[in-house]
C-alpha cells in the first residue's frame, strides 16, 4: 500500500512502515493538486498534519483512499464524521504531543509573566535603563490560579507541570470526571493529585490569574472565550491559546488588552492561520508562536510511530 505522509512524517514512522512493506511517500503537494496526485499514484493511506485538508469533495474524489490520519490531535482540518460514514478509517494520534504543547504552554507562562517576549525584541536597539524599568513589574506563578479549559490528555499533562510549580490548578470540562494525577517530579519522585473538573467556563474563569485552553474549534464556530467571558475575568489575568484558532475571540482580546482586563496574552494559533493578524503579531502584550505546540523532536517521533503502529495493525504486514 502506498502512503502520501503530505505533510511529513518523523524518520520512525518511515522505518515502521517500510518494514512492513508500505510505500511512504513524502513528497509536498499542493492541495490543489492533491486529488490528481493521490488517484495518479494510487495512495490508499493519506496523512496530514494541520498544512493540508481532506474535506468531503476530496475524499468522493478519491474513491481508492482507504485511511486519512492526522499527525496530531485536532481533527478540524478533515470532515471526520462524513469520510467515517462512507467506510473511511480516520485516525490520530492523542496522546503522542501532550507533553510537548504541556512545556510550550509553561514556557508561554513564564514569558507573559516577565515580558520575556517583548524583552527579547528590544534588548538589541533599545536603552538598558529604560528597559530594565518596562521590564522590571514581572509576576511569579507560585501561588497563582491557573484555569484550565478543556481537561483531556494535554489539559491534564499541563496541570501537572503547572502543580509542580505551585499554582492552584481549577479544570473546566463538560464531560471529564474526576481525576487521579500522577505527578513525575524528577529523581524517581512523585505525587498525587486528584481534581474535579467544573462544567461552567464562567465560574472556571472568575478567580484565575491564567486561563489556558485546550478545546477544539466548535462545531458551530462561536469562540469559547468571548465579550462576556472577558468581562467576567479579574483584572490584569493572563491567557494562553495552543488548542485552535477561533476560540479566543481575537476582536475581544485586543479589546481586553487595551482596557488593561488582560494584561498578556499568548497566541500559538490563530483565526487566519497562516496569515494571522498583523495587530496581532505586533502588540507588545502578546506572546506569538508559530503553531508549533506540538513540533518537538520527541513529540514528532512519538506520532510517527503511533501512526505507523495503527496503521498497521489495521491493514497488516503488507
Amino acid at each position: 500500500m502506498k502512503v502520501l505522509a503530505n505533510d511529513g512524517v518523523s524518520a520512525s514512522g518511515i522505518q515502521a512502515l517500510t518494514s512492513a512493506g508500505y510505500t511512504v511517500i513524502t513528497d509536498k503537494v499542493e492541495q490543489d493538486n492533491l486529488v490528481d496526485y493521490i488517484n495518479s499514484e494510487n495512495i490508499e493511506i493519506l496523512l496530514v498534519r494541520s498544512a493540508t485538508t481532506a474535506r468531503k469533495e476530496l475524499i468522493d474524489a478519491c474513491p481508492n483512499l482507504k485511511l486519512i490520519g492526522r499527525g496530531g490531535v485536532g481533527m478540524d482540518n478533515i470532515d471526520v464524521q462524513y469520510a467515517r460514514d462512507i467506510g473511511r478509517t480516520v485516525i490520530n494520534t492523542p496522546g503522542a504531543s501532550s507533553q510537548s504543547v504541556a512545556e510550550m504552554v509553561m514556557g508561554h507562562l513564564f514569558a507573559i509573566s516577565r515580558s520575556l517576549h517583548d524583552s527579547y525584541k528590544n534588548m538589541e536597539d533599545g536603552d538598558f535603563k529604560t528597559l530594565k524599568k518596562k521590564y522590571g513589574k514581572g509576576v511569579e506563578l507560585r501561588g497563582k490560579n491557573l484555569t484550565i479549559i478543556g481537561f483531556g490528555r494535554i489539559g491534564q499533562s499541563l496541570a501537572k507541570y503547572a502543580i509542580g510549580c505551585g499554582m492552584n490548578v481549577t479544570a473546566v470540562d463538560l464531560f471529564a470526571n474526576t481525576t487521579n494525577l500522577t505527578i513525575e517530579l524528577g529523581n524517581n519522585a512523585s505525587a498525587k493529585v486528584e481534581i474535579t473538573p467544573i462544567k461552567s467556563v464562567m465560574d472556571g474563569i472568575k478567580d484565575a490569574d491564567y486561563i489556558s485552553l485546550h478545546v477544539p474549534k466548535q462545531d458551530n464556530g462561536s469562540a469559547v472565550i468571548g465579550t462576556a467571558e472577558f468581562d467576567a475575568m479579574k483584572e490584569n489575568v493572563r491567557l494562553v491559546n495552543a488548542a485552535r484558532g477561533g476560540v479566543i475571540d481575537e476582536d475581544a482580546l485586543l479589546v481586553a488588552l487595551e482596557s488593561g482586563k488582560v494584561a498578556a496574552c499568548a497566541l500559538d494559533v490563530y483565526e487566519n492561520e497562516p496569515n494571522p493578524r498583523k495587530d496581532l503579531l505586533s502588540h507588545p502584550n502578546i506572546a506569538c508562536t508559530p503553531h508549533v505546540g506540538a513540533a518537538t523532536v520527541e513529540a514528532q517521533d512519538r506520532i510517527g510511530t503511533e501512526l505507523a503502529d495503527t496503521i498497521i495493525a489495521k491493514f497488516g504486514v503488507q
